[in-house]
């Protein structure tokens, strides 16, 4: 059991790591140089809403990233806006420029495209399904297990 543990915790890694190399390539593919992989991920997660980064920050997982200077280089290349909440001067809110909801098209048909494609590898729904739910379990337990050390 423990191997089948470790291998599914590198696969985690492992997959993720592939997924932002799809989203480089389609990027790479249309010629967009000044956004990377992470930061055209973290624009998605952010659609239409309106958001500070620490929300940001725990709607996605941006791993080995800093947030915070992907969102300055995102307000600096013209893909989000951002201004100072006028109830809390130090809260800094961001949204999607036009230039950030063109990319979030794009990005978003790129993942139409994906889902699309599922069937030639043999994905079902179900399997997707199945795999979500485990890893939402192994989520719950490794949060219990920082809660359980931490306490």
């Amino acid at each position: 059991m423990r191997h089948v543990y470790y291998e599914a915790v590198l696969l985690v890694e492992r997959v993720h790591r592939h997924f932002l190399e799809v989203v480089k390539a389609e990027l790479d593919r249309r010629g967009i140089q000044d956004i990377n992989n992470v930061q055209a991920l973290i624009l998605y997660n952010i659609g239409a809403d309106e958001m500070t980064v620490g929300e940001l920050t725990a709607r996605g997982y941006y791993l080995g990233s800093n947030v915070s200077y992907n969102v300055k280089k995102m307000v600096e290349n013209g893909y989000l806006e951002q201004e100072r909440s006028p109830h809390d001067k130090r809260s800094v809110r961001v949204k999607l420029s036009e230039k950030g909801l063109s990319l979030h098209k794009i990005v978003n048909e790129n993942l139409e495209k994906q889902v699309a494609a599922l069937g030639t590898a043999n994905i079902s729904a179900d399997e997707l399904t199945q795999a979500a739910e485990t890893l939402r379990k192994l989520e719950r337990f490794w949060t219990g297990m920082i809660n359980y050390a931490g306490g």
